[in-house]
């Protein structure tokens, strides 16, 4: 579970998310980023794969690396798609035999990718609820799992959304992770209902800082996350003036966070989308003061690995 940040003079606690490198120049940007945020001591870094578990090896890899030669504590993103329980069961070893003791449990899109229809493996874990189930048999791990303040653009409604939230709750979620949004209002809705339904563990903000509006505004549409008038007015005429777009998007996202916190939210989780820069500047808006790079040495790599 989250700690205080001994490097935030707010009370904010941060975690970030990343995704795996397809390239060698990817792989830099990542390692990059990884070393401009590691100084602000994330809660956790997340890894993710891709639609269909497409990168369940580079995954692996790169969460492999953070273990070995830094000192942060990686979550593990962990889907179903394409998958038995079996060779899920497999990865789950192998990650635990590397020192993983977090995962982000998800179902996971179609390989057609987000809005893709999903089709359950017919050997496999057929959604989060059972996925969470089948962590929680093999050991005590901490488990994130997903929540949509908007709901996830499949449910046919909120109770349904909000029944699944609680079923993965029930068998051993520690904590859930929102899809990113940008109405706080919509948030401490949400929250209340998952409260209501007798849903108790921390519910943390997915917060996505705005490199390139157009880019975020097709993804919101694509996973049922709206765009308030009032933000795209923000970025209006920025297109092609990257500075201003950046100025504009640290204040917002700061905004959002530091208004979160004046409603009782401490925890957020950032998507970092590989690009430290922006992030950094957010976080150091938010309170967050760089300490000593987090680097492994050899005996607590080896006790991690144990």
């Amino acid at each position: 579970m989250s700690r205080p940040n001994p490097l935030s003079t707010s009370g904010i606690d941060v975690s970030f998310e990343f995704f795996p490198p397809k390239t060698e120049r990817m792989e830099e940007n990542l390692w990059r980023a990884i070393e401009r945020l590691a100084p602000l001591g994330p809660s956790f870094v997340s890894v993710t794969y891709g639609a269909g578990g497409s990168t369940r090896e580079r995954t692996h890899q790169t969460i492999d690396r953070i273990l070995k030669e830094t000192k942060l504590t990686p979550a593990a993103h962990l889907t179903c798609v394409d998958a038995t329980k079996d060779e899920v069961d497999a990865v789950v070893r192998q990650y635990w035999e590397t020192g993983v003791r977090h995962f982000v449990a998800l179902r996971g899109d179609s390989q057609a990718g987000v809005g893709g229809e999903y089709v359950a493996h017919k050997d496999g874990y057929r959604n989060a609820v059972e996925l969470v189930a089948g962590l929680k048999a093999f050991a005590d791990f901490e488990i994130s799992v997903a929540a949509y303040p908007e709901k996830h653009p499949e449910s046919p409604d909120f109770a349904t959304d909000i029944d699944l939230l609680k079923r993965k709750v029930d068998n051993g979620a520690t904590r859930a992770i929102t899809q990113f949004f940008f109405d706080n209002d919509t948030f401490e809705r949400y929250v209340e209902r998952v409260r209501r339904a007798g849903i108790y563990i921390p519910i943390v903000p997915g917060i996505v800082p705005i490199h390139d509006f157009t880019k975020v505004a097709r993804f919101s549409k694509a996973t049922g996350a709206s765009i308030p008038a009032w933000l795209a007015a923000r970025f209006e005429g920025l297109d092609d003036d990257e500075q201003t777009r950046s100025h504009v998007a640290a204040a917002v996202c700061a905004d959002q966070v530091l208004d979160l916190q004046k409603r009782g939210i401490s925890d957020f989780h950032f998507y970092t989308m590989n690009r430290a820069d922006l992030v950094y500047s957010i976080c150091h808006i938010l309170g967050l003061r760089a300490g000593e790079t987090p680097a492994a040495d050899t005996n607590e790599g080896e006790a991690a690995a144990a």
